[in-house]
């Protein structure tokens, strides 16, 4: 499993950061680390540290784009 580190802002409202770790899941993903680092302008920014199978981020970035109100901002990966 590949490592990544990821950057998002998502609607600051109840469920939202439910329906991410479910999106995660479903992409196959683990969330191993996750730290809320602000909420402002009803956004909540968030620091995942996400494994996925493979080596390419790309079915977990369209499951995350897919939900409304999710925008990767930045996504690195951990070696």
């Amino acid at each position: 499993m590949a490592l990544f580190r990821l950057s998002i802002s998502l609607p600051d409202q109840p469920g939202s950061l439910g329906a991410l770790a479910s999106a995660i899941g479903f992409a196959g993903g683990d969330i191993r680390e996750l730290t809320v680092t602000k909420s402002e302008a009803g956004k909540g920014f968030d620091d995942l540290t996400v494994a996925i199978p493979g080596s390419d981020p790309t079915d977990l970035l369209n499951v995350l784009g897919s939900i409304g109100g999710v925008e990767v901002i930045e996504i690195k990966a951990v070696n």
